[in-house]
């Protein structure tokens, strides 16, 4: 790298947590940042589900050099004992971070691609001298591009959830039924939302922290509207791991999450079906929708769909770069082993930074829940601990660089449903229990004061 590119900003894509957080680490390493946020204000995915409450504590989802950077402000830190919702985390932290980086923060700018400056895919010739290109759109769709550095690809998984079908592809006649089908837990302190699931029957398909959520809130529902009822759809059988840690969870909040759907069940708010993998969707005659599956079977017919089976990562803003990317998980080459869901949970998954990041590309990461690709073990404060790492890499000190300085709850359970605090486990990889909703946390039912 040149002196001029020395010069140059890191971009951070992407203002939520970890994105924020990359740029607070950024600063005090005396690096200058601009993060490129393509909603309107800061942790646009987190306000989607701000009615959800995490399960980690506001003592776990507040990075320390953020902390120190809010400090100044007059920023006061909420009891670390509770347990924000989403939009707590928005507004009482998230928001105010942004605020504090001022003009480091640009809002409405979507990147639309990276690459080398002068340098495709292709071109081998000086690559690592050359400054990466990020082109995005502004306001009013106005072209822009900028110049930088290096860039840390904090943009998440939120706006790319994963389809009803059981081949990863979306279930025939999925997008025709796409005005009865959510793919987001639904809000049902929202009176338009409510109304839409009161007295109906709903089917959730999914096994993870968002199926938990949604089953207990319907479940809350059909206490006052007694003609509700749930349908819960999931790919595997039932096993004394399905509902994830319980009472052994490190996470409290996230093991009562688990045992709020289990309730649900129990109580018979909610019918579970299971081995079923959708290959169909059809109408009835009135209009109803039938899910039919891989072997020939057919549910009864239901009136509304909330299909939770996980999130998987937009690259193709990133095809001009050289990423190594693992086959199955689309997750960094060295990071992936250390994440299958099939073989991890909080407790084994040893925290990391710049060395697993890394790819062909020099100085470019895919950080947060981007980094973990289709993998639903995530924690916010795993994220926080890769931009510190990646961050001291790229002011010079790799002793720090490469120090562990985090320890990670355990979740009590190996190869259960994926639980974590990103509001979006996936259902088919769902073998491991770490994790934050955007990053982030998803908590159990707000009704029942559990996260």
């Amino acid at each position: 790298m040149n002196a001029s590119t020395e010069a140059l900003p890191v971009v951070v894509i992407g203002a939520g947590p970890i994105g924020l957080a990359a740029a607070a680490r950024l600063v005090e390493r005396d690096i200058e940042p601009l993060v490129l946020e393509a909603g309107p204000a800061a942790a646009s995915a987190v306000r989607d589900w701000s009615h959800v409450r995490l399960f980690s504590p506001w003592s776990e989802v507040v990075d320390p050099a953020a902390e120190k950077l809010l400090a100044p402000t007059g920023w006061v830190k909420p009891d670390g004992a509770t347990y924000p919702s989403g939009g707590d985390w928005a507004e009482l932290y998230l928001q105010p971070l942004a605020d504090a980086l001022g003009e480091r923060v640009r809002y409405n700018a979507t990147v639309t691609g990276v690459s080398r400056a002068g340098r495709d895919r292709i071109v081998d010739a000086d690559r690592e001298t050359q400054p990466f290109l990020i082109h995005f759109t502004g306001p009013g769709g106005r072209e822009e591009r900028i110049f930088a550095r290096a860039v840390i690809d904090a943009s998440g998984t939120w706006s790319t959830p994963s389809p009803a079908g059981g081949s990863g592809l979306a279930a025939l006649g999925e997008k025709v039924a796409s005005d009865r089908i959510s793919y987001r837990v639904p809000d049902l302190k929202n009176p338009a939302v409510r109304a839409r699931y009161a007295g109906e029957r709903t089917a959730v398909i999914g096994s993870g922290a968002s199926a938990f959520t949604a089953l207990a809130y319907l479940a809350d529902l059909a206490k006052d509207e007694q003609s509700t009822h749930a349908l819960w759809i999931l790919r595997r059988g039932i096993s004394g791991s399905t509902f994830g840690g319980g009472a052994a969870d490190q996470l409290p909040a996230r093991g009562a999450l688990g045992l709020a759907a289990k309730a649900a069940v129990d109580g018979g708010y909610a019918d579970a079906v299971t081995g079923f993998r959708t290959d169909r969707v059809e109408r009835d005659t009135d209009g109803r929708l039938v899910l039919v599956g891989e072997d020939g079977r057919r549910l009864d017919p239901v009136d509304e769909v909330i299909v939770l089976t996980g999130l998987r990562p937009d690259l193709t803003f990133l095809d001009e770069l050289r990423l190594g990317l693992d086959g199955r998980l689309q997750a960094p080459v060295e990071l992936a082993p250390l994440i299958d869901p099939n073989q991890h949970s909080c407790g084994t998954v040893y925290p990391h930074g710049v060395n697993e990041l890394s790819h062909p590309e020099k100085d470019v990461y895919l950080v947060g829940m981007k980094s973990y690709g289709r993998a639903p073990t995530f924690l916010a404060m795993t994220g926080y601990e890769q931009v510190r790492s990646i961050a001291a890499h790229l002011a010079g000190d790799q002793e720090a660089a490469e120090r562990v300085e985090l320890t990670l709850p355990e979740t009590g359970v190996c190869g259960g449903a994926g639980l974590f605090d990103q509001p979006a486990a996936a259902e088919e990889t769902s073998g491991g229990c770490c994790a934050a909703p955007a990053t982030l946390t998803i908590g159990a039912p707000a009704s029942s004061g559990g996260c």
